[in-house]
């Protein structure tokens, strides 16, 4: 094969899974001018790439003629969280070593998140949640700080979706005194959920830079253990850790040329 036809190829595959993480961060479903706006791809080229992956199952074409990531998708997400749970786990390791608390990576799931791996703090009395368990978004650490890598139409519609029950007296139930919050926890780069989720209880968490709410890595103990102080020396290490995982997972965030 002629190397012009070599690094066409590459350049369409960038392109095909531009187009896929497009349609995630639209929330699933978008329609084709939305595509050629947000990917500055031409619509024709789009139009042969959708093709491509509607007919391997990676997207279907609605009757209203938008797209949506397709059932294909989630064998290969599975396995994907699976590999993802491996990847984190020294990484978690390590933040247990160092701060000795429960540490955790957790993941954007629809209108939850969802813990994919955790390492238990050595502590006879420690945090514990089952991998695997989806929790909602407005009252944990993860789900904060996910909630603060999104646009703010789009967290408004997670936490009107997913509903803002009490957990504990403490719990922020009002989206709009939630929204408020987000900026900041953007700014600063972390999220505390201070007894919001179970009393006593309090975790920090950090994003998983490289994605639109891709993931977040917390640890949590109990309120007398994990003091603010004891926060403010996690914050760095959290930030090193999900940052050493961002790179073994290759997320740079670049995008192909047009």
């Amino acid at each position: 094969m002629a190397a012009g036809g070599s690094a066409e190829g590459v350049q369409s595959l960038d392109r095909a899974f531009l187009l896929l993480e497009l349609m995630a961060d639209a929330g699933g479903e978008v329609a084709i001018s939305r595509l050629a706006a947000d990917s500055g791809l031409a619509v024709s080229t789009i139009h042969r790439l959708v093709r491509t992956l509607v007919g391997r199952g990676y997207v279907r074409q609605l009757p209203s003629r938008r797209y949506v990531l397709g059932p294909r998708l989630i064998h290969l997400g599975e396995f994907a969280s699976r590999m993802l749970a491996t990847w984190a786990q020294p990484h978690l390791t390590r933040l247990v070593d160092v701060i000795g608390e429960t540490a955790n990576l957790a993941m954007l799931d629809g209108d939850r998140v969802v813990y994919v791996a955790q390492v238990p703090s050595r502590h006879s009395m420690r945090m514990f949640t089952e991998v695997g368990r989806r929790v909602h978004l407005h009252c944990t650490g993860v789900g904060k700080v996910l909630l603060a890598q999104l646009p703010p139409e789009t967290a408004r519609e997670l936490l009107v979706q997913g509903g803002m029950p009490a957990r504990t007296e403490l719990t922020v139930t009002d989206p709009d005194e939630l929204l408020r919050q987000l900026p900041t926890i953007a700014d600063q780069g972390y999220a505390v959920d201070d007894g919001e989720q179970e009393t006593g209880v309090r975790c920090v968490a950090v994003p998983v830079p490289g994605g639109s709410a891709a993931g977040a890595i917390s640890v949590s103990g109990p309120a007398g253990r994990l003091g603010l102080d004891a926060v403010s020396r996690a914050v760095p290490l959290l930030q090193s850790a999900a940052a050493a995982l961002a790179t073994e997972l290759g997320r740079d965030g670049g995008r192909p040329a047009g």
